[in-house]
């Protein structure tokens, strides 16, 4: 029967000094038992002299078995490695066991190829063991594959791009540190959970049914999706999702990588507010003209009538038609005001001064008699050049926009939550100063909050409120290139976080 050869390149056996084979060994093989093996097959005695080699092992060391015989096993294999095998070989014989390491066969021509040796001691008669079957196994391909995983592994871990793995039944098996930065999820609290752990309930049913049709017919999926991290807080991903398949063609699992667009998105709105803004502004500027002329006629009419009647009736209406066209008047120069660029002067800025006395006119409010406010500065808040005045309107409307979300009734002193606090913290981070106003009122819904800074959007009753406040306020601090950021849950609170950069002339 041939043996067929199962390696992919001969390589010459290295032998320094023969082992004198004058030197009688008691080892005799009856048969040829050992060709049958794929694997390479030897006998050594307890000095490493190969007594027996198989066909696998003349096939791949390139020459006859014969050849092969009385050399030294020990100089197959590289000296780096050599005290690793003899001790490994001498421990078997000592103890009598059988051991497995990885080494390397070493070619003449300098060719290394990594092989699983099983080391076993025999004895022919039954006392301390003399011989010793060597099985050596070529684990090049396994090597290979090996490497390849170690390659998608560290691909896996460390990009920046989170990745997830599930079954064929959608449960999370996989997913790398940068997937547990975006979701907020540990790895633990993952594994074995569906991925509508995330989700947001801003995508209908067809849309994922749509999504599971395309992956279970073997296809690839692409689409945004909007999640929801564990903190709450949306973000925006282009999901890819993938089937993986086995050798055998068989789905075995679904492969999904993620592009994070949570900034792009946020961008995206920044520039539809700013166009927005800029087209409102237009609309103010003509509003005022076309608006506050006919106004002015109409306030001065009804002053003339205030002072030459005496009917109560009639008087009474008057003061009403007066306190609504001055009503109408605010709205237009605030409309005005924000339509161009401020002729304020910057100055040099103590935002916590600033902060404080927005805080004490705060609490004149008949409102606020019934709410503790608690106010935190950071010493280390360095003076920003800003407008003042605008800077403080800004502070009074926010924490205005508070008192008012945590008060049921002011008269009886009810309010949302007892003991109902508004918590004021000023700190300096990240190149930024950063003002915190944090309520424990009403809460803004999911839904308003996108709108929060449109004009004329307010959640507050008819006549109580304009909704401009905020759309000023967004304004005044964009103009010095800070931002807004607004984080609330309905029954549960609302935060204001205000952002002034740090600019080259702040001290």
């Amino acid at each position: 029967m041939k043996m067929q050869n199962t390696y992919h390149q001969p390589s010459k056996l290295v032998v320094s000094k023969p082992i004198n084979p004058s030197i009688k060994s008691n080892f005799h093989i009856p048969c040829h038992f050992f060709d049958f093996l794929p694997d390479m097959s030897f006998v050594l005695s307890c000095d490493f002299e190969i007594l027996h080699s198989n066909l696998s092992a003349a096939h791949f060391f390139g020459k006859p078995a014969d050849e092969i015989l009385h050399s030294n096993f020990i100089d197959v294999i590289p000296k780096a490695l050599q005290s690793k095998f003899t001790d490994a070989f001498q421990r078997a014989f000592k103890n009598v066991e059988y051991l497995s390491i990885e080494t390397i066969f070493l070619s003449s021509i300098g060719i290394e190829t990594p092989v699983q040796l099983f080391i076993s001691p025999f004895s022919n008669n039954h006392t301390q063991p003399s011989n010793c079957f060597v099985f050596a196994r070529d684990i090049s391909k396994q090597k290979e594959k090996e490497l390849d995983l170690v390659r998608f592994a560290n691909v896996a871990e460390y990009t920046v791009n989170p990745l997830e793995i599930t079954d064929v039944d959608g449960k999370i098996i996989y997913v790398n540190p940068a997937f547990e930065r975006s979701s907020g999820y540990s790895r633990e609290e993952l594994i074995g959970k569906n991925p509508n752990i995330f989700s947001s309930h801003k995508h209908s049913k067809s849309f994922w049914k749509n999504m599971w049709n395309s992956i279970a017919q073997g296809k690839v999926w692409i689409g945004e999706v909007q999640n929801r991290k564990k903190s709450g807080q949306l973000f925006y991903t282009e999901l890819l999702v993938s089937p993986i398949v086995d050798g055998n063609g068989k789905l075995v699992g679904y492969f999904g990588i993620h592009r994070d667009k949570t900034e792009e998105k946020k961008l995206e709105q920044q520039l539809i507010h700013a166009q927005k803004m800029e087209s409102i502004g237009l609309l103010a500027a003509g509003l005022a003209h076309e608006v506050g002329n006919p106004l002015t006629s109409i306030s001065s009419l009804v002053q003339v009538i205030q002072r030459t009647s005496v009917d109560e009736f009639t008087n009474q209406k008057l003061e009403l038609i007066k306190s609504q066209t001055n009503r109408i008047s605010r709205i237009i120069r605030d409309l005005v005001n924000f339509s161009r660029r401020s002729t304020y002067e910057l100055q040099s800025t103590e935002i916590n001064k600033i902060l404080k006395s927005a805080i004490e006119i705060a609490r004149v409010s008949k409102k606020a008699k019934g709410i503790k406010i608690e106010e935190r500065y950071s010493d280390k808040v360095p003076q920003l050049f800003l407008v003042p005045d605008q800077v403080q309107q800004v502070f009074i409307n926010i924490l205005i926009n508070a008192i008012d979300a945590m008060c049921v009734d002011a008269s009886l002193g009810k309010y949302f939550k007892t003991p109902a606090v508004i918590n004021v913290q000023s700190k300096f981070e990240n190149g930024s100063v950063n003002v915190l106003i944090q309520d424990n009122g009403v809460g803004i819904s999911e839904d308003s909050l996108p709108r929060l800074f449109d004009p004329f959007f307010t959640t507050k009753k008819i006549g109580e409120g304009t909704g401009l406040g905020l759309w000023v306020s967004y304004n005044i601090v964009k103009s010095f290139q800070g931002e807004i950021l607004v984080e609330s849950e309905e029954g549960e609170g609302t935060t204001f976080i205000l952002k002034f950069p740090i600019n080259s002339d702040s001290k």
